[in-house]
């Protein structure tokens, strides 16, 4: 690969598979290329594990291309089978649209917009497809698509196992039109997905060249996974939000900041704009060491996603904690009514730590769970109201919590 931008995106591990990636190394080493990724607006922002594919437009915008973000308007009323073992909900259009602009906000945390040539624009597909009829679109469509080819995808097969509806069995076919269209609108060559978007993403470069003689091109990244291995996302419940009224930056920093010791040279390379060979020598650092470079990776991604302010208030917020310090301002609080005496096992499911009084009692039994400093080791323990209780977790998880 001699394009720039190929090499650093392969050299920070984005590219986990491409339709042709010789011809895409052409067009870009060409001029300015235009590329668009998509995203469906089932919830009001994105996650960290959207983040990969964000990031790769980030990188794609800053070497001289222009971003196209598509918000799935249309394929959000269908529901993407990729990756899941049921159907979605369906979404109102209501809910739709709350959801796109939380989306908005997310992107534009991470991409610039404007008039310029390389500004981003943000599309929804909803656009064009509420213009046709289901006659029409079968008629214009219907037989650029084959029932064998349809069926070798891995989210079709996967589905099929558990009563895949028609709905779903026509997402494929959306995605493939909206490549074809924003390949008519703005000349879009390049289509970023993730890698469990990969057959969606093909179906759309194969419809571009048989409807008009083009060649276009995929370029998917690998999914983010937790240390259990399990992907990223709101349904797995494991999400870590973008928008700050989800997540908020200290939370933010401190997921980063816990990153595993096998990961954080990945970290480094996806969720920071940190030079290749200022994160080899971070790489290197073993033991306690390796705590600097945690900081190092927390900080720059949350100031990517936040802010510098927000950046130095998080850092400086757990480092206040983990010193034995008072400063609770930038820490995570929730407000509840308290009107007398609240057993602990009820008070840390009222303030929504864990899901289950089972669950906080096994914390509980573990010594997992500090009151203002205090280990709590009885489930019986009574906390009184004041106007405000900090909620330990572990060793890294804080809760302010403030009395009404």
């Amino acid at each position: 690969m001699k394009n720039e931008l190929l090499q650093e995106l392969d050299a920070r591990g984005f590219i986990n598979q491409s339709s042709n990636l010789d011809g895409l190394n052409d067009a870009l080493n060409a001029g300015r290329v235009v590329g668009y990724w998509g995203t469906d607006p089932t919830g009001d922002s994105l996650h960290v594990g959207h983040l990969a594919s964000l990031m790769l437009m980030r990188w794609f915008q800053k070497y001289g291309h222009k971003p196209i973000l598509l918000v799935g308007g249309a394929t959000g009323r269908i529901g993407d089978p990729s990756g899941r073992d049921k159907g979605r909900p369906m979404l109102n259009d209501e809910q739709i649209e709350h959801n796109c602009a939380g989306l908005r906000k997310s992107i534009a945390k991470f991409i610039k917009f404007g008039d310029g040539e390389t500004d981003a624009i943000m599309v929804d597909n909803y656009d064009w497809m509420k213009n046709y009829s289901h006659m029409e679109f079968l008629r214009e469509y219907g037989t650029d698509f084959t029932v064998p080819r349809m069926l070798s995808m891995e989210s079709v097969r996967r589905r099929l196992e558990n009563g895949m509806t028609f709905l779903e069995f026509n997402y494929m076919t959306f995605q493939a039109v909206d490549f074809l269209t924003l390949n008519q609108k703005y000349n879009c060559t390049l289509q970023f997905c993730g890698a469990d978007q990969w057959g969606n993403s093909v179906m759309g470069v194969e419809l571009v060249r048989k409807k008009l003689g083009k060649e276009v091109f995929v370029l998917s990244t690998a999914l983010i996974t937790d240390s259990n291995g399990e992907k990223i996302g709101k349904s797995a419940g494991n999400a870590v939000w973008v928008n700050e009224d989800k997540t908020s930056p200290y939370e933010y920093y401190q997921y980063f900041r816990n990153t595993p010791d096998d990961l954080v040279e990945k970290f480094l390379k996806i969720f920071t704009e940190i030079p290749l060979d200022e994160i080899a020598r971070l790489a290197k650092l073993q033991g306690a060491e390796l705590n600097a470079a945690k900081r190092i990776l927390a900080f720059a991604a949350t100031e990517i996603a936040h802010g510098h302010d927000a950046a130095v208030a998080a850092e400086s917020a757990a480092d206040a904690l983990f010193a034995g310090g008072a400063n609770s301002e930038n820490i995570p609080s929730i407000e509840i009514n308290m009107d007398g005496q609240m057993g602990i096992v009820d008070f840390l499911v009222a303030i929504k730590m864990f899901p289950s009084k089972s669950e906080a009692r096994r914390m509980i039994d573990q010594g997992g769970i500090q009151i203002d400093g205090d280990k709590i080791t009885d489930w019986k323990f009574e906390i009184s109201p004041r106007d405000e209780i900090m909620v330990q977790k572990g060793k890294k998880t804080f809760l302010r919590v403030v009395i009404k």
